[in-house]
């Protein structure tokens, strides 16, 4: 892993030589820690000071342009990616946190007061895996709604992702607002969402120009229970669900766009959803494979909360906990990474991060023990010894 770190190091000219030592020794200590991930525990596996940690956290550091040049180190530009946006709860305890407020737990289905993160992904079609961006603290700013705060994070985030030769973003129906599709256009991406089961669409008119007064553009509100002949049927997905297609203007998006209507009829009631694209050239069995694969970012929040201290932040400082978060996130696209070249393939495999964590700690464990006992690394039964013992304890994955 600090191979790897250094390489993408060397591809940072404007990181200076202690930020690099630091942030080694951060993305090190993050994969072997036990406990919690606060400054004195992470200082007791490492061999930097809990004041050192305290200190180096206040430091900005430009974790979006260090994952972006990991991935195109480690994926390349020939493999097809999108973006994904979500927001994550974050219990905090006290009362002077920087960016403490009310927001939704999706855990509770209810608003808490705590903190949210807002992570930008990368998704991996092929191997069907999500590799953290870029993570920013939701901290309420006067004149701005929270809308527009995760509208200005994808905006900021559209040149990162455009170096991946990301095209597409793909959200949850809550980011389904004029305001976030408008600004994710405007930066030169398209949107993939997901519509109210009861939206508002229009037809487009086809018909000829009367030749009198303004051209008309639609053609009557498009009833999604009677009427489906106007749409294109593309076929069945997993035996019991439709999927039908069409091109159709928004009144809440003010714009026209592909809308891939999803009909199941497994039970009495006929159930749907409404998925849509600001492409209106993309195909329907595409669009729906990118918003399924939006799904990936959940488990960054997951693996990151159990096992790479995203939580974890003691400070009350927004810089701190963005350091905490986007270090805890870039530690496990490290590991997931290691685990992608460890298997040598690039298809879809089930990742152990419970296990990635327990090789990582068996090996800083064992290195310390080979280093006080003088036993040289470089030996054949030594070697064999050191790989036997870094899988003690792992789980089958």
């Amino acid at each position: 892993m600090t191979d790897l770190v250094n390489t993408i190091f060397s591809l940072m000219p404007s990181i200076n030589k202690p930020q690099r030592v630091f942030m080694t020794g951060l993305l090190a200590t993050l994969v072997v820690f036990h406990g919690r991930a606060t400054f004195r525990n992470m200082s007791r596996y490492s061999d930097m000071s809990e004041k050192r940690f305290a200190r180096w956290y206040r430091r900005e550091f430009p974790f979006a342009q260090f994952n972006t040049e990991l991935l195109l180190h480690s994926l390349g530009r020939s493999q097809e990616n999108i973006a994904a946006i979500d927001a994550s709860f974050m219990k905090k305890s006290g009362k002077k946190t920087e960016g403490l407020g009310w927001f939704y737990n999706g855990a509770q289905g209810a608003s808490e007061r705590g903190l949210e993160t807002s992570l930008i992904s990368a998704v991996n079609i092929k191997s069907h895996t999500a590799y953290s961006i870029d993570a920013r603290q939701t901290i309420d700013t006067e004149g701005k709604t929270r809308t527009d705060l995760y509208a200005d994070h994808a905006a900021d985030m559209a040149d990162e992702l455009k170096r991946l030769e990301i095209q597409y973003l793909a959200a949850d129906s809550f980011y389904s607002k004029y305001k976030f599709v408008n600004s994710v256009v405007n930066a030169g991406l398209h949107m993939v969402g997901k519509l109210r089961v009861d939206a508002n669409l229009k037809w487009l008119y086809r018909g000829e120009y009367s030749g009198c007064g303004r051209p008309k553009q639609y053609e009557g509100k498009i009833n999604f229970e009677n009427d489906l002949s106007r749409f294109q049927y593309i076929g069945s997905y997993e035996s019991n669900t439709e999927i039908y297609s069409a091109i159709a203007y928004s009144v809440s998006l003010k714009r026209e766009v592909r809308v891939v209507l999803l009909r199941s009829s497994d039970s009495a009631v006929s159930t749907r959803a409404i998925l849509f694209s600001t492409d209106k050239n993309l195909d329907a069995l595409t669009l729906l494979s990118y918003y399924r694969a939006r799904f990936q970012i959940e488990f960054l929040f997951r693996d990151a909360k159990q096992y790479t201290g995203l939580t974890h932040c003691q400070s009350r400082r927004s810089e701190a906990i963005n350091n905490q978060v986007n270090a805890s996130l870039t530690a496990l696209n490290l590991l997931k990474i290691e685990d992608r070249d460890k298997k040598q393939t690039a298809e879809k495999t089930v990742i152990s991060i419970a296990s990635w964590k327990r090789r990582k700690s068996n090996q800083h464990l064992l290195s310390r023990v080979f280093e006080r006992l003088g036993v040289n690394l470089k030996s054949i039964k030594v070697c064999n010894v050191y790989e036997e013992l870094s899988d003690y304890g792992l789980i089958a994955s």
